[in-house]
């Protein structure tokens, strides 16, 4: 069995629409994937649609955003409900603070010189999407000429380290965690900091996060092997996938995929 437990599509910052997403994924011999958009579940009813018609599992889910100490900590949400009350109350709240960072960020790019029009953000990201996110920011940054690519616009302009960069500044890990739960979920850190996993990992463990993202494409196998490790020692759940966005990186759905044995007592959790 292939599985791919962290897409992206139209709803967040993915430039495939759920239906697209699925019939790629039945392309590149998918058997299941995730639909973890960010801070949103709206694809995941159609994507589940989609994927009866084409054979692929969908599991729904969600990349749930959090802040600690100025640093995104993205928190992936499996097996939620998507139409939970908890999960359409957080998505109202997320797009009302997303779109305000997005309009700050636009303000401290003024700042220094780099003019961009808010609206074009909006019409990049299209209607469908229900989630604003730096990436439609570095799209249009990209057709301004400002960038050449989605990369060196995060690299040189809009990544965290920079004078543009603004927190989401949502809420704690510990309310996203929170969040997860009472959308009837497991909570799994995705792609967590190396640097923060030491500090932070004891107190989410004991806040209830109940896995790690252990295996993602260019991970060194030192550091898969550290997570897997990690999973062990705090009886967590190791998850894996591409974080996949866009075929204009170069990879195709299905070229980075996880095995059933690798991710079976997630599997098992969220079927119980």
């Amino acid at each position: 069995m292939r599985l791919d437990l962290h897409i992206h599509t139209t709803a967040s910052d993915g430039a495939w629409t759920p239906a697209a997403v699925v019939d790629g994924a039945a392309a590149g011999r998918l058997d299941v994937i995730a639909i973890a958009d960010h801070d949103t579940t709206a694809a995941v009813e159609s994507a589940v649609e989609r994927g009866r018609v084409v054979g692929v599992r969908v599991i729904p889910a969600i990349e749930v955003s959090s802040t600690w100490e100025g640093r995104e900590i993205h928190v992936l949400g499996y097996f939620v409900d998507p139409a939970s009350e908890v999960l359409i109350r957080h998505g109202a709240r997320a797009r009302t603070l997303r779109r305000a960072r997005l309009e700050e960020m636009v303000a401290r790019l003024a700042l220094q010189g780099i003019d961009v029009d808010f609206d074009e953000v909006l019409r990049t990201a299209g209607a469908a999407a229900s989630s604003l996110s730096r990436p439609h920011l570095a799209r249009v940054l990209v057709d301004g000429g400002h960038a050449s690519s989605v990369y060196d616009a995060f690299d040189r302009l809009i990544g965290d380290n920079h004078e543009a960069f603004v927190p989401t500044m949502l809420q704690t890990p510990t309310e996203a965690i929170a969040v997860i739960h009472d959308a009837g979920g497991i909570a799994v850190w995705a792609h967590p900091p190396a640097d923060l996993v030491e500090p932070l990992l004891d107190g989410l463990v004991t806040d209830g996060l109940g896995g790690l993202e252990v295996h993602r494409p260019g991970h060194r196998n030192s550091v898969t092997k550290r997570l897997a490790g990690l999973c062990r020692q705090h009886g967590l759940l190791p998850s894996g996938g591409s974080d996949w966005h866009s075929p204009d990186a170069g990879h195709t759905l299905g070229d980075f995929y996880v095995t059933g044995g690798q991710v079976s007592r997630l599997m098992a959790a969220g079927d119980a």
